[in-house]
């Protein structure tokens, strides 16, 4: 669970019954046990379980000694957002398509991943790169500026609604001439793919990443970068199955099932950051791991 700083008692309450905790606004109780604690706080995203207590989460969001670790923060928000401060932003008519995303309600790539990619993208100098959800095309704008002059990106979007406004958006920035979307569902287009991919990144549905990670693997050159995104789904891969929500509990299993596929793939390198709602970057070795030409 995320509490921004700015956060009320009222949104408090409404995210904890999101996440299943039942009738928390209309619960006075913990109403007033908010506005008591309210100025001590900690901004940040939570790990909790929908087994606690109102007066248990009260004390964990407090900071009580007693409590510790049983609600841990990820990353606070005040380190996210002084990190953030530091970031020297991105061109223009990127900070204006950010800005329109965010105010339609669209999801787009949150900043530290913005930064990380565009390291990433100094380190590895790719010429081709495959993106999985296009989106409106903030992402694949932000490579194509970002990436080596001669870049490519193949980019795959199914929602039929967003497929013109992304190619708008190409053509705005002039950079049409670098970008092929394809249009269809992205399990099918993948296995149609001839290999060669340098760079390839998975921001779509989330339950599909176990589907799609074969394909990924073949379409990518050895020593190529797979980059996941959004893998930890705000902390709540942690908790017993049995406290996941049961609407949530296929990409719950799914998820927990693609970072495991990642991290024990003899193919694959990979590190889980707390970046964001969680990455996962994995490196195409060559020879499998631990195995080198003779």
């Amino acid at each position: 669970m995320v509490v921004k700083e700015d956060d009320s008692v009222y949104d408090i309450a409404k995210t904890l019954e999101a996440k299943g905790w039942w009738r928390m606004q209309r619960c006075s109780g913990f109403r007033k046990g908010c506005l008591i604690i309210k100025g001590q706080m900690k901004p940040g995203t939570y790990l909790l379980s929908t087994a606690y207590e109102p007066s248990r989460l009260l004390a964990i969001m407090a900071g009580d000694a007693e409590q510790e670790g049983r609600g841990l923060v990820i990353v606070e928000e005040r380190m996210r957002t002084y990190i953030n401060s530091l970031d020297m932003g991105n061109t223009d008519f990127l900070e204006s398509l950010e800005k329109e995303a965010l105010s339609s309600g669209v999801p787009i790539i949150r900043r530290e991943m913005q930064s990380f990619i565009k390291v990433l993208l100094a380190v590895k100098k790719p010429e081709r790169i495959l993106e999985v959800g296009t989106a409106v095309g903030f992402s694949t704008l932000l490579m194509c500026e970002y990436g080596p002059e001669k870049l490519q990106v193949t980019t795959i979007e199914n929602y039929e609604k967003r497929i013109p406004i992304a190619r708008e958006n190409f053509a705005k920035a002039g950079r049409s001439h670098q970008i092929t979307l394809l249009e269809g569902d992205a399990g099918q287009i993948l296995r149609e793919l001839e290999p060669g991919f340098d760079l390839i990144f998975m921001d779509a549905a989330k339950g599909q990443y176990i589907h799609w990670l074969e394909d990924a693997v073949r379409l990518l050159n050895p020593e190529g970068i797979l980059l996941s995104d959004n893998v930890l789904q705000e902390g709540e891969l942690i908790e017993s199955r049995y406290l996941v929500e049961r609407r949530n509990r296929t990409i719950y299993k799914r998820m927990r099932d693609y970072l495991y596929a990642l991290k024990h793939d003899e193919r694959l390198l990979t590190s889980i950051l707390p970046l964001g709602d969680g990455a996962a970057l994995s490196i195409r070795q060559p020879f499998g791991r631990g195995n080198v030409p003779q």
